[in-house]
């Protein structure tokens, strides 16, 4: 039997993790492991042993279907005995302020092996463990959460090699959670459908687009060592569907305009896949390029190098630097001195009873924006109620 022991962390710094949390690395590296680990390998497992000699008689006398059948019971048996008492296995893992203990052996080891850490953090770092995150799970039939993964032992018996061996019982396997998926869906869903994101229309093309691959990009990414990685397919799905809703909302256009606008194939490891793409040119210098998909979200566990210093992908402050720069009223269009009139959330433009909306408000709303540029004139007359001057 395996078993997990993990303990999820609290808010610590992760410097100040590694730095005190260093003597507990050094206990159990060197007191529980040797302790506990033992044997070098599981004794075959009886069952399974008798039926193989069985199937050996029977084909020696020339029964090879009976044979067969016998070899059959035996693919649903395990070849070592998983309560072998001579054998444990304790594997430990650390990152900041989660650690994971992967233990071979009973539940009540187990216990004692939480009870023994508990009381070192207990007497030599002051420090207690929570009940509530600290936890024994079975591998076989539960899942143990760690660094945003779930952690569990694969077992599938119709899963063979080249050999025909049933090839990954007992093996560590990685997972997506479900409620992960769910979190990172809802921000581009309402009542279950994509909607678009207004508030990102007053960015330029660019920047929508890279935005929306960065956060994707981030997902999938992390969760790359994921068996169930395939299920982001989903967060794909909808992402993208929000991103050509957000550009449709901005242009005034249908989704089909959109895809037929930016539409492009992208070159890919994996060869050409379809996707979309927006082109800044620039003069004098290479054009500016966001592309949305080509991430493949097959599992992917060869190491690859951190993109620790990702491009800037611009919103739309820097489109408000703009309006400033351009020094231009955006009520009344003259140009000179300009102020900035803030409001403290967007509902606050909506009207009180029957009252009507201000043309200001109205702008702001609009545009769904909650700062306006205007000059000292409009100002004023924003705040004591007044109409704001006509362009000329």
């Amino acid at each position: 039997m395996r078993r997990v022991i993990h303990c999820v962390g609290g808010v610590v710094s992760p410097v100040l993790s590694n730095i005190y949390l260093d003597r507990l690395d050094q206990y159990i590296e060197q007191a529980l492991l040797p302790a506990w680990n033992r044997g070098d390998r599981r004794t075959p497992y009886r069952p399974y042993m008798r039926l193989w000699q069985q199937a050996c008689r029977l084909e020696q006398r020339g029964d090879r279907e009976a044979g067969a059948m016998l070899r059959r019971q035996m693919k649903a048996l395990p070849s070592r005995d998983p309560a072998d008492p001579g054998y444990r296995r304790l594997r430990y893992c650390r990152y900041a302020d989660d650690w994971l203990l992967g233990f071979a052996g009973p539940r009540h080891e187990a216990e004692e092996i939480k009870d023994e850490i508990g009381r070192f953090l207990r007497e030599q770092l002051k420090l207690e463990l929570s009940p509530a995150k600290t936890l024994i799970t079975h591998g076989r039939t539960q899942a143990a959460r760690f660094l945003g993964y779930e952690v569990v032992v694969l077992h599938a018996d119709d899963k063979r090699d080249q050999r025909g061996h049933r090839s990954i019982n007992a093996g560590i396997g990685l997972k997506v959670p479900a409620d992960v998926i769910r979190a990172k869906i809802k921000p581009y869903t309402h009542c279950g459908q994509p909607i678009r994101r207004t508030e990102r229309i007053i960015d330029t093309d660019y920047s929508i687009v890279a935005q929306f691959q960065a956060e994707f990009r981030g997902v999938a990414e992390y969760y790359r060592l994921a068996f169930n990685r395939h299920r982001l397919g989903r967060l794909k799905y909808v992402t993208e569907r929000s991103l050509v809703k957000t550009l449709a909302r901005k242009y005034r256009i249908t989704v089909p305009q959109v895809y037929r606008r930016y539409r492009a194939v992208l070159a890919t490891e994996r060869g050409p896949r379809r996707g979309l793409r927006v082109t800044v040119p620039r003069d004098g210098k290479k054009p500016l390029v966001a592309e949305w998909g080509g991430i493949s979200l097959a599992r992917d566990a060869t190491p690859a190098p951190l993109n620790d210093d990702p491009p800037r992908v611009w919103s739309g402050r820097s489109e408000l630097i703009q309006r400033l720069l351009a020094s231009r009223c955006d009520m009344c269009e003259t140009t000179g001195q300009v102020e900035v009139h803030h409001i403290r959330a967007l509902k606050d433009l909506v009207p009180r009873g029957k009252r009507a909306q201000p043309a200001w408000a109205k702008r702001m709303a609009a545009r769904r924006r909650k700062t306006l540029v205007v000059c000292r004139a409009c100002h004023e007359g924003i705040h004591a109620g007044r109409p704001a001057r006509q362009p000329r």
